[in-house]
């Protein structure tokens, strides 16, 4: 469950400018543009004579037809990033923090709170300059000939308009040039010559494609990279050269490669391991006190805290073995996410021999201390619109069993309440928590038949036991003869779980979560004869599904099964535009389970008693990202859950494994758990007492536009879609069968969009999303979208149909 703070409320936004609307927009506009105009001109008062405030810059490209209009654009937008510097910020062309900076003048303090809205708020002028405008022709004429456009040049003047002055620039752009060849040059019959040539069949220069300097020195770094998995170490990527060979007829360039001259001997070989050192909390490196050898591994631990298997794992080198820089990047990570040591410092040593080709990897590790107990207290909310406080106490014990292990115990409380809805029984309905957990992970699979490979992973496997228990207290507002309200505990639900997992990092993309064993009892007590009563008035005045639904909350449950689950992030190279994120998952449950018991009486199966839950869960969530620009981004989410309930189980586990949608994170433009299941109205009727919806299929698409005005002003438009559903219909669920999933689900999606403001304060980004819906499922086909009933000076409308997302972080 996400912690977000989020805040759904029905704003009148527009209230105050009551009947004479349109007249007070002007008067406002007016007055603000009056405003830009006068402080502009107090800006201009600090502008020293002969100085003038720099604008920005144009450029102007002349190129030859060899160009089309799309790849002119997209050098256009290219040449506009180089240059520097980079204009003050502008609201309609008012330089808002340069004014801030002046009217706030200069501190007398360096750390003060005048210093301190000075420079958060403020900026320094940016001023024109001639030179600035000399330096920037000689950048942009040597970036369009490192891109393969020789001969190029580029001119530049400054425009200077009273205390402004603005940059214009023209690049006269010559045909580009490709590549015609490239060869490996091979001066002799070393090893290192036959190494260098055989990093030729995955070269980054092909031949056809655009001449690019950064090619060439990317070239370099994945030949030394390519060498440096091979042994050679002391090997540098500006050890080699690449002359090009220009045909102006033919606009192609001819690449060869080769290794500098006079270049040691010492980096031109290949470096076997000798011996590995690990030193504990030793401060001399030298001490031979606690050695520990295992497989050619030497330990020095004067404490003997760790386990040699500890590190065995942890560094993939190995006495005989080349040097690989894969290892390398490996091993420092491993033991730095063991989460065991304050500091981790590697470093390689030549074994003193004139004609070695051997070196000791050694590493220093200075040990974090092994206990620690923290407090916390929070305020948080949640994406199921509850808001609450929380107390806690944490206990961490590092390296409990001298295998890294970690140990954490921590227990805590709080109060949850429910945020803004229509109905009154949950506004009044609130929430006491407690909680305690223990979770003991393992650096390694606690598994027989299995090593961990020497060089791949960069992460240590992980085997993690938990077990919890949270205790949950609903309480209910009474209300007397007299009119007057009481509380009084509704009910009681307590959980008990226990889970053993594995954990597997293939590398920085892939990371592989299994649980093949789960257990969760749920169980339900102290229920009050008061909240009994309540919930069989309400059936009794027609809302007869407030008792087929809380018949399922209120049952105990027993969960058995295990899950699987995959997280897929692609790394990224500096100039993508393109960024994707992938979390899919399966969990089951009562399947081992449903093998060895047999059928009672009433057709169910039972473990000591008690019905076990039977069902299959699918979960797959995508995330695309797309930077149009430097400053605009459009965000893009995918969310499909299915569920199939079986066996002993007509849906899944109410408010456990169901899925919802609404809220600040999911469909902004419903309140969270107000949708569905299908086209059924769980607001239909005021007087219900069970209002959030709940279903084993589940459908969410979001779509946003992120636009970065400055370093802490971003705004958005965003637009949502989506619903739950009944896997299969069941009257014990209070849904209609109209909550089933069909072939018509597409004509019951839920839709909203709105406007967005985010706020980044560097350590906090607040968000403000105001939404409306723009189809509603539960009216009429035909009446869903109400795209056209949308009247914003309304004030009724607004009341029903707007709603703002108070929250923290981005949605997705």
């Amino acid at each position: 469950m996400r912690k977000a703070y989020l805040l759904h409320t029905q704003t009148d936004i527009f209230s105050f400018f009551g009947k004479k609307l349109k007249g007070y927009v002007i008067y406002f506009i007016s007055c603000l543009l009056g405003f830009f105009v006068l402080s502009s001109c107090s800006v201009n008062k600090y502008i020293q004579s002969g100085e003038s405030l720099y604008t920005g810059a144009k450029i102007k490209t002349n190129i030859d037809s060899s160009l089309n209009k799309s790849q002119k654009k997209a050098l256009d937008e290219q040449l506009k990033t180089i240059i520097r510097p980079i204009p003050n910020s502008m609201i309609f062309g008012f330089p808002y923090k340069v004014w801030f900076y002046y009217v706030v003048g200069k501190p007398k303090k360096e750390k003060s709170p005048r210093a301190w809205f000075r420079k958060r708020f403020g900026e320094v002028p940016v001023l024109a300059s001639k030179r600035a405008v000399n330096i920037n022709t000689e950048i942009i004429s040597n970036y369009l000939n490192n891109e393969g456009y020789f001969r190029s040049t580029a001119t530049g003047e400054l425009v200077v308009k009273g205390k402004k002055a603005e940059a214009i620039y023209v690049a006269n752009v010559k045909p580009r040039y490709s590549i015609g060849k490239v060869e490996f040059i091979k001066k002799d019959t070393s090893a290192f010559s036959k190494s260098l040539i055989q990093t030729k069949d995955n070269s980054l220069l092909k031949v056809g494609e655009p001449y690019r300097f950064d090619n060439i020195k990317l070239e370099r770094d994945r030949i030394d990279k390519a060498l440096k998995l091979n042994g050679y170490y002391y090997f540098r990527p500006d050890f080699l050269i690449i002359k090009a060979d220009s045909n102006q007829n033919a606009r192609q360039v001819n690449l060869y490669l080769e290794l500098k001259p006079n270049i040691t001997q010492t980096s031109l070989k290949q470096y076997t391991i000798k011996d590995v050192l690990v030193y504990i909390d030793t401060p001399d490196s030298t001490t031979n006190t606690g050695v520990q050898i295992r497989r050619g591994l030497k330990v020095f631990d004067p404490k003997r805290a760790y386990n040699n298997r500890v590190f065995n794992d942890a560094i993939g080198f190995r006495s005989g073995r080349l040097y690989n820089s894969q290892t390398h990047d490996a091993s420092l990570s491993r033991l730095i996410n063991l989460r065991n040591f304050k500091f981790v410092k590697n470093r390689f040593e030549m074994v003193n021999r004139s004609d070695s080709a051997l070196i000791n990897v050694v590493y220093d590790l200075t040990s974090l201390k092994n206990k620690s107990l923290q407090a916390e207290a929070n305020f948080l909310t949640r994406s199921n619109n509850l808001a609450g406080t929380q107390l806690g106490v944490n206990w961490l014990n590092r390296n409990i069993f001298k295998g890294a292990e970690i140990l954490k115990i921590g227990i805590n409380t709080g109060f949850d309440f429910q945020l803004a809805s229509k109905n009154l029984n949950n506004t009044l309905n609130s929430y006491y928590r407690l909680a305690a957990d223990a979770d003991l992970t393992f650096p390694r699979f606690l598994l027989p038949f299995y090593s961990v490979r020497a060089g791949r992973n960069q992460a240590l496997p992980k085997t993690n036991i938990n077990l919890g228990y949270v205790r949950l207290v609903q309480k209910g507002v009474g209300i007397n003869p007299d009119s007057s309200t009481y509380r009084y505990n509704q009910y009681t639900i307590t959980s008990l779980r226990s889970s053993l997992s594995y954990t597997l990092r293939k590398n920085a993309s892939v990371e592989h979560n299994f649980t093949p064993l789960s257990i969760n009892l749920i169980k339900p007590q102290n229920i009050s004869e008061e909240f009994t009563e309540k919930i069989f008035r309400s059936a009794g005045a027609g809302n007869v599904q407030d008792l087929l639904r809380y018949d399922q909350i209120l049952i105990t449950r027993l969960i058995l099964g295990g899950q699987y689950n995959i997280v897929y992030t692609p790394v990224q190279t500096p100039k993508s535009k393109h960024y994707f994120y992938l979390n899919a998952g399966v969990d089951i449950a009562g399947n081992i389970a449903g093998l060895f018991t047999k059928k009672q009486s009433d057709d169910s199966k039972r473990i000591a008693n008690t019905v076990f839950e039977q069902y299959t869960r699918f979960d797959v969530e995508t995330r695309y990202y797309l930077d149009l620009s430097p400053s605009i981004r459009l965000a893009n989410r995918a969310i499909l859950g299915y569920g199939l309930p079986y066996g002993n189980s007509k849906n899944l586990p109410t408010q456990v494994k169901q899925y919802f949608v609404g809220g600040s994170n999911s469909i902004r433009a419903f309140r969270a758990r107000s949708i569905g299941p299908g086209n059924y109205n769980i607001l239909g009727d005021s007087t219900a007492i069970f209002t959030t919806a709940y279903g084993d299929v589940k459908l969410e698409l979001n779509s946003e536009l992120r636009i970065k005005v400055s370093q802490i002003i971003n705004l958005a438009a965003f637009i949502d879609a989506g619903n739950i559903w009944l896997a299969k219909y069941n009257e014990s669920s209070g849904y209609p069968e109209s909550s089933v999933f069909g072939k018509n689900f597409y004509k019951q999606l839920a839709v909203g969009g709105g406007l967005g403001l985010r706020l980044d304060f560097t350590y906090v980004k607040l968000r403000l999303d105001l939404a409306t819906p723009f189809c509603k499922p539960w009216l009429p086909e035909g009446e869903r979208w109400v795209i056209q009933d949308i009247k914003p000076f309304d004030k009724a409308w607004r009341k029903q149909n707007l709603i703002l997302n108070i929250a923290v972080d981005y949605p997705f």
